[in-house]
């Protein structure tokens, strides 16, 4: 026996009530228990039904309409609400979508959308969608400063999406120094603090109206607070829930962190698939990863969680890859090359390098990466020669020992 949708039509035109009521008798499973003219002189009726799924046309009265939708919304936290209008202007819509409504149409309403937007409410009450095992969360992560990690984060979700062409989030909780937008040239309307203030009603339909969609991509970006004082509001437990809410809707979440152990941070890198470690081929940089590697086995993470990114790579580095892997006892999983001229004219310009320079070495590379992360190449990666380096070895180990 297949569980019903128990659904409420709050309607005060007739012909449009008979219209809705048609078009959900040709979806599956529902199940109308109540019609009403209106929701502001219905709400103790409709609470008492206690509905799943809400109908309402919010044309007449908008604003005392979404007032009660705001009290349906807290006192009957299971039903979904979609809401219909003649006047779907951003600004109702916005307004909408705060109130608490999963879905919004405009009349006259077309059968097609219709059907699609309870189809898709029916699947969210009855728990069929978004298998949250399928999202892969990538963090970038350095515990020191100007490794390049901002440009990874942004440059490979950009990759990603135009790879795979799934939905992909690219979330800054770099609350101190977030650049996500500058290198994106983006100026979102919402924020993490408006989002984590909302957590309790979020879905599909509110993330993908409240990130901000990056040009005709797959990509939704979610920026920093602007003020340091909302940043600070923000706990560990809500990233955890924000990286939760969006597992269920994207295919792959991209995070920028700040350059530090704070505990949301490590909240963050906690509930990451992987983790993208950047470094740099200098002395510092080396010493820093293995910090980083101590600690995160201090934090029980698997190896293969981690994956060493070289950024700025140069063939005729004084210290080699094979260096670094010795030292740090873990393999090198990429090496972007450097191009220090792509990456600044592409930050200067807010656009990523493979817009400016298709074909540019560094473009190439993000894209490669962008595969390898996403499954959607095979790729064995050809050792350097082996070299004696005992001199930048014994340089490290002689500093270990002090």
């Amino acid at each position: 026996m297949s569980i019903k949708i128990d659904t409420v039509i709050i309607e005060s035109d007739p012909v449009s009530r008979e219209l809705i009521r048609s078009y959900l008798g040709k979806v599956e499973d529902i199940n109308i228990i109540g019609e009403f003219d209106d929701a502001i002189n219905s709400y103790a009726q409709i609470s008492e039904l206690h509905p799943n799924l809400i109908i309402v046309d919010i044309s007449q009265r908008t604003q005392l309409t979404l007032d009660i939708i705001v009290k349906i919304s807290k006192n009957l936290r299971n039903a979904k609400i979609v809401v219909i209008s003649y006047d779907m202007d951003s600004q109702t819509v916005i307004k909408a979508l705060r109130a608490g409504a999963r879905e919004y149409l405009v009349k006259p309403l077309i059968e097609s959308d219709f059907i699609d937007s309870v189809e898709k409410i029916k699947d969210l009450i009855l728990g069929n969608i978004n298998d949250t095992t399928k999202c892969k969360v990538i963090t970038t992560f350095s515990n020191k400063g100007g490794m390049g990690k901002t440009s990874i984060a942004a440059n490979l979700a950009v990759e990603i999406a135009n790879l795979t062409k799934e939905k992909v989030a690219l979330v800054d909780l770099n609350f101190q120094m977030g650049d996500i937008t500058t290198f994106l040239d983006l100026n979102p309307a919402f924020d993490t603090s408006y989002v984590v203030n909302n957590l309790e009603r979020i879905d599909e339909t509110f993330l993908l109206s409240t990130l901000e969609k990056y040009k005709d991509t797959s990509l939704y970006v979610l920026a920093d607070p602007p003020d340091l004082e909302q940043a600070e509001v923000i706990t560990s437990e809500n990233i955890t829930t924000l990286i939760n809410v969006l597992r269920s809707v994207f295919s792959y979440v991209i995070i920028d962190t700040t350059s530090s152990f704070d505990g949301k941070t490590i909240t963050a890198l906690d509930n990451s698939d992987l983790i993208l470690l950047i470094a740099v081929l200098n002395l510092p940089s080396v010493r820093n990863c293995q910090r980083c590697f101590d600690l995160f086995k201090r934090l029980g993470y698997q190896k293969d969680k981690i994956k060493l990114i070289v950024n700025r790579y140069m063939e005729n580095d004084e210290i080699k890859i094979e260096d670094v892997e010795d030292v740090l006892g873990h393999s090198v999983y990429y090496k972007i090359p450097n191009n220090y001229f792509a990456i600044i004219n592409a930050m200067n310009k807010g656009m990523p390098v493979s817009d400016l320079n298709h074909q540019s070495n560094i473009a190439k590379a993000f894209r490669e990466l962008a595969a390898l992360l996403s499954d959607n190449y095979t790729y064995s990666a050809t050792k350097q020669t082996k070299q004696d380096e005992r001199g930048f070895l014994g340089l490290f180990k002689k500093k270990e020992k002090k």
